[in-house]
Order: C-alpha cells, then sequence, then structure tokens
C-alpha cells in the first residue's frame, strides 16, 4: 500500500497544476479509500446550492438531480459544513444510520444508485460554503469502516494541498520555458525557491510583498520570514523538497502567518521535484502566499456552539424558522413527523424555549443586533 499511496500523492500534486488530470485522480483516490465514486465538490447549507469542480463515478444524470433537487432533502449538508477541516465524516457521525435510511434523500437518490455510505473532509470553507472531498460506498463496499476513515486521513492533507494551490495556480504547462511568464500574470505572490530558499523567480505580487517587508522579505537573495519560528519552518520545508513529495510529507499546507503590523496572510509550498512538476531544475519548491481578512463565524454555527446543537437539531431549527410546522418543515426535509417531533423536544431542553415562536426569536437574534439587544 505503500507504493499505491505514494505514487497516488505524486499524481494529486502533478494535478494541481494540470486540472484536466482531477478527474482521473480523484477517481483513484475514490478506489484507495474503499469507494465506487468520489467527487470534490461544493455546497451550502445556509442556500441550498453547490457545484462539482470534478467527480468520477456518478452519472450526470444523478449528479444533476442532486443540485437541481435532492441537495435541499440532503440531511448530512448541515454537519458537513460545521465538521473540522480534514476530518473524515461518515453518515453515522452525523445522525442514526436507521434515521437516514428513512429519508426521502436515501430512497430517492441514494438507494437507486446501490449506495450506502458517504464518507466526507472539509478542505475549505467560507462563511457560507464548504468544498470538500468524498468518497460514496457502494452495496458491495460496505459501510465506511475503520480502514476507510484511516485511508481518508492518509490522503485529504494532499487532496487539500492541491485543491487550494490549484485555486490560486492555474498553469496549463508546467514547462520551463512558459513558467515565468504564467506566474507573473498571477495576482496571489508566487515565489520560486531552490533548496537553500534562495528565490529563482518571484513573480510581480510576491516582490510587492517582498518590498513591503512586513510578513516575508529577500536577505542576500533568499526568502525569509519576519517571524523567526515560521521562517525556521520555511526553510525546513525547502531542505526537505528536494526528496519530493515524500520527504516533505503533509507539511506546508496553509500556514498561517501574521505580519509586523497585524496583517494576516497563508502560505501554500509545493514541491516541485516529483512526478509531472519537474521544472527541469529551475527550483526545488512554489511558494504560494496570500493575504487574507479576519473573518467571523457564520450566525448558524454560533447558534450550534452557543446551545451544543447536533447538525440535525441545527439543521431542524433552521428548517423551522424558513418552513414554519412539523408537518411542513417533516416535507421539506423528506423525514417522518416523529423523527421532527423528536429533534424538537431537544431543542427546547437545549434552548429552554417553550414554543416554536420562542425558537424563531432566539435565531432571530443572532441574526439582528437590534433583536437581541431587546430594542
Amino acid at each position: 500500500m505503500a507504493k499505491q499511496l505514494s505514487e497516488l500523492i505524486s499524481e494529486i500534486y502533478d494535478a494541481a497544476l494540470a486540472p484536466s488530470l482531477w478527474e482521473h485522480v480523484v477517481g483513484k483516490a475514490g478506489r484507495f479509500v474503499g469507494g465506487s465514486a468520489a467527487s470534490i465538490f461544493s455546497k451550502s447549507p445556509t442556500s441550498g446550492e453547490g457545484s462539482v469542480y470534478c467527480e468520477s463515478g456518478i452519472g450526470p444524470h444523478y449528479r444533476q438531480l442532486y443540485f437541481d433537487k435532492y441537495i435541499r432533502f440532503d440531511p448530512t449538508t448541515t454537519g458537513h459544513y460545521f465538521a473540522d477541516v480534514g476530518q473524515p465524516i461518515a453518515v453515522a457521525d452525523l445522525m442514526a444510520y436507521d434515521e437516514f435510511l428513512d429519508t426521502r434523500f436515501y430512497k430517492e437518490w441514494v438507494q437507486p444508485q446501490g449506495l450506502v455510505d458517504f464518507v466526507s473532509a472539509v478542505l475549505d470553507k467560507s462563511m457560507t460554503t464548504a468544498a470538500f472531498f468524498g468518497v460514496f460506498r457502494h452495496e458491495r463496499d460496505g459501510v465506511v469502516d475503520d480502514d476507510a476513515r484511516r485511508r481518508m486521513r492518509l490522503i485529504v492533507p494532499h487532496v487539500r494541498r492541491a485543491v487550494l494551490v490549484g485555486r490560486l495556480f492555474d498553469l496549463k504547462s508546467a514547462e520551463a520555458a512558459t513558467f515565468a511568464d504564467t506566474l507573473d500574470g498571477l495576482n496571489t505572490g508566487i515565489c520560486l525557491v531552490d533548496s537553500l530558499g534562495r528565490i529563482v523567480h518571484a513573480n510581480l505580487a510576491c516582490h510587492v510583498i517582498l518590498d513591503d517587508g512586513n510578513a516575508l522579505f529577500a536577505a542576500e537573495g533568499r526568502l525569509v520570514a519576519r517571524d523567526a519560528k515560521f521562517d525556521c519552518t520555511l526553510q525546513q520545508l525547502f531542505a526537505a523538497a528536494g526528496g519530493g513529495d515524500a520527504a516533505i510529507g503533509t507539511q506546508g499546507i496553509a500556514l498561517p502567518l501574521t505580519g509586523q503590523n497585524g496583517a494576516r496572510y497563508v502560505v501554500h509550498t509545493l514541491p516541485l521535484t516529483s512526478g509531472a512538476r519537474r521544472t527541469k531544475g529551475i527550483a526545488a519548491t512554489a511558494v504560494f502566499i496570500r493575504r487574507v481578512a479576519l473573518e467571523t463565524l457564520s450566525p448558524p454555527e454560533v447558534i450550534a456552539r452557543t446551545y451544543k446543537l447536533t447538525p440535525t437539531e441545527l439543521r431542524v431549527l433552521l428548517a423551522i424558522v424558513e418552513v414554519g410546522g412539523v408537518p411542513e418543515v417533516a416535507a421539506a426535509l423528506g423525514v417522518g413527523e416523529t423523527t421532527i417531533k423528536t429533534h424538537l423536544r431537544r431543542l427546547f431542553g437545549k434552548t429552554g424555549a417553550d414554543r416554536q415562536a420562542d425558537l424563531v426569536k432566539i435565531v432571530a437574534g443572532f441574526a439582528s443586533p437590534l433583536i437581541s439587544q431587546g430594542m
């Protein structure tokens, strides 16, 4: 398995620079985990919308059907969104499996395809949307087991790095002749360095960051960070990159960096010494530097943390606010009224509310500072 994993990781990083490879890589990653299909996709628990970046194994009819109709009935969406980044999550981690089998979503979309489970991990998220890598388990695969979770943990960090880098850096070719020209056309700061951290090439956006000198700067031709601890990590990554993907491992993914003036950056590193990323010796590592804004928690996430709600309880709470009574919510979520009543009793117990109207006021209070202050 070690050889299989090493080859897969190398192909995952190749796909970061060559998007046409993603369909093959995602399918191979899904089989490695032990599933019949796999996908990189995004969805939002608030808008009920989503999209697929790439997938393998799900037919176009069912893919379209999911985003046109069944995403709104998917009982796992809220739980997926609030999961920790990189943590494998299966259906049983979000709700009772027997309850899942009783949903409209399972009966009308999952079961007809012969699927039984889905293991996914958050790759990145904003205040309203999250991106995921997920693997579908067929009846012949069985429900998600410990081995599937272990295999997901082995590859998710690499998928995450490749996807995040791919968003910033869409190369049509990694040939040395076009490498520098491609970099100069991007807004993200990108620096190519050798194993000693010496700058081989920095694009225009990177020169702006280095000239500012707030977080990173050039010292005698080397890329250096102001923060000593961060700089030590960076130099270790540069030195290890010569050994390829296996040597650098899962390090260098979304490293947080704070400048002297408090500005926040996220730094990614990608080895250029393996597979299709070999760049004819011009550099060992590509460093991606992006300034980020501070994001606050979304109101639903604040509510869930405040009252210690499970993903299903939060989903029912939001549906009560948006849809109304128990029969309407049960129909909207594709579950039985008895199930909704059970979760409603738990919501009353956790929030201290006595009526559904009180639940609506609680949610409104988190959405509007004026209401929460009683004005």
